[in-house]
């Protein structure tokens, strides 16, 4: 299987993609973040419940459930959020789109990425993600970093095939 067979697009959102690419563009690379970006205010909301539920409980405040409501609408928020951000790469371009109300399309030419690199922390090795750092020939960078990327040693071989135009060969 050739690299090209595997540059496939990979979530279904087409229609919160399709809309920013230009009529010459076709979809070369499309993921959400990795649903680690939850982890913190999944972590918000069971840490509120365990505060609610002891207060309740000790003190016998009903009230603070309200409290913690607000905390579950914030998660609810943020997996909204995440189900509609999009990183993407075309043949001429990076983005990465994001946002509910607003809708924030940030990019970067292919031309200007001079170097790619791939993070990972220690807990991104446990979960599965990574960070792509991108380095481009402009002073200002709309994509620098690029984090929660998915099974992200595949993704950076593709993305750096499409952005440098590698052909996947066998050294042998």
């Amino acid at each position: 299987m050739n690299m090209q067979d595997m540059m496939v697009f990979r979530d279904s959102g087409s229609r919160t993609v399709d809309k920013y690419l230009m009529s010459h563009e076709g979809r070369v690379i499309a993921v959400r973040r990795h649903p680690a970006v939850l982890m913190y205010p999944v972590a918000v909301v069971l840490g509120g419940l365990v505060l609610c539920g002891v207060a309740g409980v000790l003190v016998g405040l009903i009230w603070i459930w309200w409290l913690w409501l607000l905390t579950l609408g914030l998660l609810l928020w943020k997996v909204i959020a995440w189900s509609m951000e999009f990183f993407l790469v075309t043949e001429h371009r990076v983005m990465v789109i994001s946002g509910v109300l607003n809708r924030d399309v940030a990019m970067m030419p292919l031309a200007k990425v001079t170097d790619i690199a791939l993070e990972r922390s220690v807990l991104g090795r446990m979960l599965g993600y990574g960070e792509f750092v991108m380095e481009s020939a402009g002073q200002k960078q709309a994509l620098r970093n690029v984090g929660f990327m998915p099974y992200p040693e595949q993704l950076y071989l593709e993305v750096s095939s499409v952005i440098f135009g590698a052909e996947e060969e066998s050294p042998d």
